[in-house]
């Protein structure tokens, strides 16, 4: 009966043991996968694509159904500009996880990016329809800026001030809505908008912008402190030429 008992434990023991070993394996391939498409972002961001599509590999090579990966290919086919290619990888990203806000926000930009503003419309939409999406502004700003593209400038103004009930200093945001309302004709709420963007490393095309709504509001102290930014930080740039011939 003894020896019986035993024989059962060791089965028993060797069952679970089998059973945690091929669970371990799975958890193992996707932390592994996790991690590579964690480094590919990154390289990503530092504009190293060969290195983050090295990482992509090594993560799909550990679980080729880890869809976060191929929503990182994308970009970085994106970045590439290989258009076909990094759509590929972003449906097939939604195939594996419709609910990845993440992914869906990506596409919709790519989308946006390549002329299909209003393809890109749902994307955005699907992604903040998900409650544990953390930064539905970037959707939302996304959206706007999109329908801003496709000169659709109410449905523009909409998602922006979406985008700024979330986050209210949301720059990208801001400046939009200053060029929504400048193009108008509301230049106060211009100004207002600009103010709040407005920042020691703005580029010839803001600063002009900033010229442009002070001289509207009549600011001619504002104006100045752009237009003399404007001559030092960027003498050759187009924008200067027409600061200096006084359009």
């Amino acid at each position: 009966m003894t020896k019986l008992v035993a024989v059962c434990l060791i089965v028993l023991l060797a069952g679970c043991a089998s059973g945690e070993v091929k669970q371990t394996g799975k958890e193992r391939a996707q932390s592994s996968a996790k991690l590579h498409t964690e480094l590919a972002g990154m390289y990503l961001e530092r504009d190293q694509l060969g290195v983050a599509l090295s990482e992509i590999g090594r993560a799909l090579q550990a679980d080729g159904n880890y869809a976060p990966a191929y929503n990182v290919r994308g970009l970085i086919h994106m970045s590439l500009r290989e258009d076909k290619e990094a759509e590929e990888d972003f449906v097939k990203s939604l195939r594996l996880d419709k609910t990845d806000s993440e992914a869906q926000n990506n596409y919709g930009w790519f989308l946006c990016q390549r002329g299909r503003e209003m393809e890109s419309i749902p994307h955005f939409m699907a992604a903040v329809k998900n409650p544990l999406y953390t930064t539905p502004e970037r959707a939302y700003l996304n959206a706007g800026l999109c329908f801003q593209k496709a000169g659709k400038a109410r449905d523009a103004e909409d998602f922006l001030q979406r985008a700024l009930r979330v986050q209210p200093d949301l720059k990208q945001a801001l400046l939009a809505m200053a060029e929504l309302k400048f193009a108008e004709g509301d230049y106060q709420a211009a100004k207002k908008n600009f103010s709040r963007f407005a920042s020691e490393n703005m580029t010839a095309e803001q600063l002009w912008l900033g010229v442009r709504i002070e001289r509207r509001v009549g600011d001619s102290n504002a104006e100045a402190s752009y237009a003399l930014k404007l001559r030092e930080h960027y003498p050759d740039a187009s924008e200067t030429q027409l600061l200096m011939h006084g359009e």
